[in-house]
């Protein structure tokens, strides 16, 4: 799954557009580097995503084409 697909469907990022800006500033990481939208996503990966002076980092445990609200927390794990 792409990376901007993967961001929207976890909810790690809300819509798919920011997501794709986030990753075209160079905001994301994928496993230490930098990864643009089109970035495939495998279980086990480690993303990156710094907003501001935040960085959230969580690795991916499973990955769907969709997901419901509650089920999108079980896609990642936060570390």
């Amino acid at each position: 799954m792409r990376l901007d697909k993967y961001l929207k469907v976890s909810r790690l990022i809300k819509r798919r557009t920011v997501a794709n800006e986030a990753c075209d500033s160079g905001r994301v990481l994928v496993n230490g580097k930098a990864a643009r939208a089109s970035t495939p996503v495998k279980v086990g990966d480690i993303i990156e995503i710094t907003f501001g002076d935040r960085t959230t980092r969580a690795e991916v445990l499973a990955v769907e084409e969709t997901a419901r609200k509650e089920e999108a927390a079980q896609l990642f794990k936060f570390l």
